[in-house]
């Protein structure tokens, strides 16, 4: 393993911007001194000319694909897009064939990103009607946590029996994450847009369909059910301005109710349907541009806690179907931090918000075990970013295996330059080192 002595940086840690040397020794930061570092026997010197080194992103929701749907993604080429992207940690979805509801199945996707991933990882033991006692075997110091589907999506795990429910609530272990849509209002809705308009369903009709009222209707019931029973809950992708309500502000480690936002839902509007189409087709779906800055409020103000991807590709010619076959969903990890920097340069967060929001806070909310900040003795993972840099997005410069963006002919004024891994320069000149492997999280619970 290379050493790194990383010089002239600006770091972006804990709420302070501030210039200093960072020592990288043996996978871990050894010293971070703002006087500078004389020199250091065996290390490299990498000089970052006042770009500023932030703490590798923990991205809280992704679906790698892998095993089974491995035609529309897989994690070699979906950690390759992270690392590019300057994500150094991710937490992977059950939604996968066979669905990840057994212990051994689990085990067998950690072999898998053990196997292929150039970041760390790790995976969610999922919930179904059927399997309650099996997700209570899991190891809460080794597993990220439980998630349950209470609306349906991409592989079908909907929980919908009541006596499941109230007994996952009451019994769950560790930390519980919901995908929150209500199944009866969708399907009501979606029967009501056949009954107008056939086939020919227009995407911008999607909001309409997986409603605000599906999203509030089964996140404010879940949340409930946390309280009564109190439950570690988190709820993922908040899509309403009504549901940011359902959360208060305060310190991580005094919460039991968290929520999360993603990049689609604090970028796009149900505006852009008209250009976009099923590139943006998410579930939950993109809303009104009221929704979206009633999330970007509650991100700011500490209601919504952590901001993820919930990246989950699928084929070119799978989001081509008529809109009752297209599925939800789209790849988003290789341009999540640059695009949250770019909201940051539009005046919507400060660089020490998005490092708080991305880093910090899901290794808070999470217990993740040294990592998400630029400590001495934590992992060395690191990204450093040149915040004007301009580039644009192309087919030619993503790393998804889907080969298709949403971002496609977005210029970004900022630009990952590297990405270290556990001291491991992952990420460089544009290209991704593909042997190096990332190690699996660690959970102080």
């Amino acid at each position: 393993m290379t050493n790194w002595l990383v010089r002239n940086a600006n770091v972006v840690n804990e709420g302070r911007i501030f210039h200093a040397d960072v020592l990288l020794r043996n996978g871990r930061i050894e010293q971070v001194n703002e006087q500078g570092i004389g020199s250091a026997i065996g290390a490299q010197e990498f000089d970052a000319k006042g770009k500023y080194l932030l703490p590798g992103v923990i991205d809280d929701q992704v679906h790698f694909r892998e095993p089974g749907l491995t035609h529309k993604e897989d994690i070699a080429h979906a950690s390759a897009a992270a690392a590019a992207g300057g994500v150094t940690s991710f937490m992977e979805m059950p939604n996968t064939v066979p669905q990840t509801l057994t212990q051994e199945l689990l085990e067998q996707k950690y072999d898998l990103g053990a196997a292929h991933s150039v970041v760390n990882y790790s995976f969610y033991m999922g919930i179904s009607n059927n399997n309650l006692d099996e997700a209570l075997r899991t190891d809460p110091r080794t597993v990220c946590g439980l998630k349950a589907f209470l609306g349906s999506s991409t592989g079908n795990m909907l929980v919908d029996d009541p006596a499941t429910l109230d007994q996952l609530f009451r019994k769950a272990h560790m930390l519980l994450a919901i995908h929150a849509e209500d199944e009866a209002t969708i399907r009501a809705n979606m029967q009501r847009a056949v009954e107008r308009w056939g086939d020919a369903i227009p995407m911008a009709e999607h909001p309409q369909i997986r409603s605000a009222e599906a999203c509030y209707k089964s996140s404010s019931n879940a949340v409930a059910l946390a309280r009564t029973h109190g439950t570690r809950l988190h709820v993922l992708h908040i899509s309403t301005a009504r549901e940011t309500e359902l959360f208060q502000p305060g310190d991580l480690r005094d919460k039991r109710i968290t929520a999360e936002a993603c990049i689609h839902h604090l970028w796009f509007t149900d505006a852009d349907y008209a250009e976009k189409g099923a590139s943006i087709k998410w579930n939950p779906a993109v809303k009104s541009s009221t929704d979206r800055e009633a999330i970007r409020q509650a991100v700011k103000d500490g209601r919504i806690d952590v901001v993820a991807t919930d990246h989950a590709p699928h084929t070119s010619e799978e989001k081509r179907s008529a809109y009752a076959k297209c599925p939800s969903g789209g790849p988003l990890i290789q341009h999540s931090l640059v695009a949250m920097l770019e909201l940051m340069h539009q005046g919507v967060f400060s660089l020490e918000q998005v490092v708080d929001k991305m880093c910090h806070a899901p290794a808070r909310l999470f217990n993740v075990q040294g990592r998400g900040f630029i400590r001495e003795g934590d992992n060395a993972d690191l990204v450093l970013v040149d915040l004007d840099a301009p580039w644009t997005v192309t087919k030619e410069n993503l790393l998804y295996k889907c080969g298709w963006s949403p971002f496609e002919g977005q210029q970004f004024r900022s630009r990952v330059m590297n990405t270290w891994v556990n001291g491991n320069l992952v990420y460089a000149n544009g290209e991704v080192d593909r042997s190096i492997r990332g190690q699996r999280l660690v959970f102080d619970r």
